[in-house]
């Protein structure tokens, strides 16, 4: 058996698979002859009674039983902001000293994937992978971010995970950080500091998370240290930023908005937004969907005053510590609510630490922001795209699974696909592939759900990895650290990198001369991904731009 990858492909590589669950021992008649349940524990039943019946069913079987019963899990995604996987204790390979007591309850009660990565070392190029099921080189954006006055990068009418199940019956939002680009109403650029843009904000944005499947939006528009410096309901700004501030970067500011105030504001906009869900979810009437980005830890680092200094590390540690008790007051807001165990709960970052966290200084205090990886975001090794996931499900995943599946952030469309029963059009999601049937445990020994992953750096560097081989196509970091590419060739270094990960996590012996047949055969299956606007099973598709892997 191998995993699912899109239900109307017919590709030999994907067979369906049956489901491997132990739920306990009462039958589904003792269940069913409990009259006096409430709605909660009727529900609780209805999940033990489906999970009864796909111990027999093949997994499109289990697809149409759970549009026919409705029992589809809610799903809430935390994607934090440059949060590096030495960060999480549970997950630093005793390399981390920072606490983080509730991400790692977390992981205990759910699953760890320890080879999962973002689409790229950095924000935006990740966010866009991660709502399309697409690489976001097959954009115009080709290297580098965009800013808070950008034009938008999901283009009108292109599937989103949120549209896909909002297709589905869910209720569908976004609470937290956009950096995906909004239609603001006058002159904008790609300036850092919006030179040259005049922005009427009292306009309604003519495209906003609104108009990309979210029911609902509240958020800012960019990074925390990218102005303007507001908040956005829906498609308007709810306060007019009349003033100016400076969170690193000078722009237009609401007058009451604070950068120290984003991180506990956006967790307890999600509780209300459970509170007001929770009515037609506990009665299994509509489930939803919470796409939940942090702007934190990234910069500016800025831990309220009852968390400074209570790491003993630096700052960014206490950031890190209060962004820990913010995810706890999540889970224990679905607890108290009596939705936990019906929702699939995705922890995940953008990418690596950055070395704006005083990487050094944390070092010599015994912390390691990417544990054993090298590298920190922006860069094309492991450090700058290998991330921290953990899913958590009560009711369909066992606690304290540890799974080494190769996945990527781009694969939340095709996994939501299948979790709620729908199909993933052709020209959707093409570099999307579910690991639904890794979450349930029914893929075989040795079975990968995915071919490979392409990463990308901050620069547009490449690299492909496939089982223990990752070939990265230029001869530095591709990003900020050292040796940058340029250094590189002054060094006289190889063009190419090619590691054997498995024997060499932490990427320092080059084995490109050792293995020519493997640099030629990685070459081209990326080459074969570039050419075929997809990487999935499908028609072939048409990339935005030309695509060019080896950049000077």
């Amino acid at each position: 058996m191998t995993c699912f990858v899109r239900s109307d492909s017919a590709d030999s590589r994907h067979n369906t698979a049956t489901a491997e669950l132990d739920y306990g021992s009462d039958s589904s008649t003792a269940i069913i002859k409990e009259m006096n349940m409430s709605t909660r524990q009727c529900l609780r039943a209805i999940v033990l009674m489906s999970s009864m019946f796909m111990l027999v069913m093949p997994m499109n079987a289990a697809n149409k039983f759970i549009r026919q019963s409705r029992i589809r899990p809610n799903i809430v995604y935390i994607l934090c902001d440059d949060l590096g996987t030495g960060d999480i204790q549970c997950l630093s390979e005793g390399k981390g000293k920072i606490a983080t007591p509730n991400i790692d309850r977390l992981a205990r009660g759910g699953m760890i994937f320890t080879d999962a990565h973002s689409g790229s070392a950095v924000c935006t190029p990740t966010r866009y992978g991660v709502l399309t099921g697409r690489y976001a080189w097959r954009t115009h954006l080709q290297k580098g971010v965009l800013w808070g006055n950008s034009e938008p990068l999901i283009s009108k009418g292109r599937e989103t995970a949120a549209s896909l199940l909002q297709r589905a019956g869910y209720h569908t939002a976004c609470i937290g950080k956009w950096h995906l680009g909004l239609g603001w109403v006058g002159t904008v650029n790609d300036d850092p500091m919006l030179k040259g843009c005049n922005v009427d904000y009292s306009k309604p944005l003519t495209d906003s998370p609104v108009s990309h499947g979210f029911d609902y939006f509240y958020g800012i528009s960019a990074s925390l240290d990218m102005a303007p410096y507001t908040w956005i309901h829906n498609n308007r700004v709810v306060e007019l930023p009349t003033a100016t501030k400076a969170f690193h970067r000078k722009g237009p500011a609401a007058p009451s908005f604070e950068a120290v105030d984003v991180l506990p504001t956006i967790t307890a906009k999600a509780i209300e937004y459970f509170k007001e869900r929770a009515p037609a979810a506990g009665r299994g009437d509509q489930p939803f969907f919470l796409y939940l980005p942090y702007a934190s830890p990234h910069t500016p680092i800025v831990p309220a005053d009852q968390w400074k200094g209570r790491s003993d590390l630096n700052s960014y540690a206490d950031f890190v510590m209060q962004n820990d008790q913010c995810v706890g007051q999540l889970v224990n807001s679905l607890r108290e609510l009596g939705l936990l165990e019906n929702t699939l709960i995705i922890f995940t970052s953008d990418n690596g630490c950055s070395p704006a966290a005083q990487v050094g200084e944390l070092v010599k205090k015994g912390h390691y922001p990417s544990a054993n990886y090298r590298g920190y975001k922006a860069d094309i090794w492991e450090g700058g795209h290998r991330v921290p996931f953990i899913c958590h499900w009560p009711a369909r995943i066992k606690a304290g699974t540890i799974n080494r599946q190769l996945i990527s952030l781009t694969d939340l469309t095709a996994t939501c696909a299948e979790l709620s029963g729908q199909r993933v059009a052709p020209d959707a999601a093409e570099d999307s592939v579910s690991f639904a049937s890794a979450l349930f445990g029914t893929t075989s020994d040795g079975a990968q759900c995915r071919e490979a992953a392409v990463h990308h750096s901050i620069s547009g560097r490449f690299a492909i990895r496939r089982g223990d081989w990752k070939l990265i196509l230029c001869p530095g970091s591709g990003g900020w650290a050292s040796p940058k590419d340029a250094e590189a060739r002054k060094k006289g270094m190889p063009d190419v990198q090619l590691y054997n990960l498995k024997e060499d996590i932490s990427e320092t012996k080059n084995l490109q001369a050792q293995h020519p047949e493997i640099v030629t055969e990685l070459t081209r299956v990326l080459k074969g991904y570039i050419e075929r606007g997809r990487s999935t099973p499908g028609p072939v598709l048409r990339n935005d731009v030309k695509v060019d892997i080896f950049k000077n």
